[in-house]
């Protein structure tokens, strides 16, 4: 496949469109609080991880089955098994945001996502890149944008600590349950841990893209049976756990709550927000090229990071901390600014 420059800008616009839909996705657990967490989190998977998917790679790949046939196994595999283990981050991570908020579950999450999931598949794709001038971009606009997730992930610390007295009354109507930030911090290091494992996997994946091409499909259109495998394979222990905790807390009968209109419209709107963010990434990815995975990734991750922050500031879950605290997060959203400038840069250089 032959790039175009207007090619690859298409690829880091979509890229950036997907960020900001991945970091206002978790927006509307603010405002779920009359359900319980496994309500929210199970319509959510149902609509991102299994509805979606089946609608989108049936629309544009309608032989779907027919090129995971002819596919490599071991890439059809490697999907399935890599999407499973991301199930298991899906659900630290919803737990993660209702611990310890939008903006500070965003930032360690993705901080720890951007590094392993940029490094990692450019190295499976193309290791001879990394000693070559594209390959130095692209470490550098990552350990950039991780120097400034780290600016970031200090200023939520430090404002942990100015608003403790005050940590009820900022989670408002938040759903789930709120927890030590030990106990928060731990989940969302696991679900950032976990969550580099989807780009991990659809990396290895990428001999279904091109087998998809091979039969006439476009890259999208293969990125799509990719994001079946993985997403309804992450959709498994999700739904498992989700159904355990509705039954054991008999929560199954909040979704007879009056009025629960409003409820249904907001859990719905996160699965399409973030299963949109996942399709659009996919389409971003092929534009941008054979390193696509290893640009496209981290661009998505600190665009949706600044984005949870900006709104965590406009929600109020920084309103009570100090001048110093918000220095620090300025400082960072700046510094990843300057990462998404060169890795933009980097994906011209292939």
């Amino acid at each position: 496949m032959t790039l175009t420059g207007s090619a690859v800008t298409l690829g880091v616009t979509f890229a950036i469109i997907a960020g900001i839909m991945c970091g206002a996705f978790a927006l509307p657990m603010k405002y779920l609080g009359r359900w319980s967490w496994e309500n929210v989190w199970s319509i959510f998977i149902l609509v991102s991880c299994v509805l979606m998917p089946v609608a989108i790679a049936g629309a544009t790949t309608p032989g779907f089955m027919r090129i995971l046939r002819l596919a490599p196994a071991g890439a059809a595999a490697s999907a399935t098994l890599f999407g499973f283990a991301w199930g298991f981050g899906a659900i630290m991570f919803g737990q993660g945001v209702s611990a310890v908020g939008v903006s500070m579950a965003n930032t360690l999450v993705l901080a720890i996502s951007a590094s392993l999931g940029s490094f990692l598949p450019m190295g499976l794709l193309a290791p001879e890149k990394l000693a070559q001038p594209q390959g130095h971009a692209i470490i550098l606009g990552t350990i950039v944008g991780i120097f400034g997730i780290a600016c970031c992930g200090y200023a939520g610390l430090l404002r942990e600590k100015s608003q403790a007295a005050d940590k009820l009354k900022l989670r408002g109507n938040m759903v789930g349950t709120a927890r030590p930030i030990a106990a928060g911090l731990a989940l969302c290091i696991g679900a950032g841990l976990l969550s580099a494992v989807l780009n991990i996997g659809y990396s290895l994946a990428q001999p279904v893209v091109a087998t998809a091409v091979r039969a006439g499909y476009s890259s999208f259109a293969g990125s799509n049976i990719v994001w079946l495998l993985m997403l309804t394979s992450g959709a498994v222990p999700n739904l498992c756990f989700c159904g355990y905790l509705l039954a054991k807390n008999a929560s199954w009968k909040k979704y007879a709550l009056p009025e629960s209109g409003i409820l249904y419209a907001l859990t719905v709107l996160m699965g399409l927000l973030w299963g949109g963010d996942i399709f659009l990434y996919g389409f971003a990815s092929g534009k941008i090229g054979r390193l696509g995975p290893a640009i496209g990734w981290p661009i998505k991750l600190i665009v949706g990071l600044i984005t949870a922050n900006v709104i965590g500031f406009f929600i109020g879950e920084w309103k009570l901390a100090r001048a110093k605290d918000r220095r620090w997060m300025g400082s960072g959203l700046v510094i990843m600014l300057l990462s998404i400038l060169t890795l933009a840069w980097a994906s011209t250089l292939g």
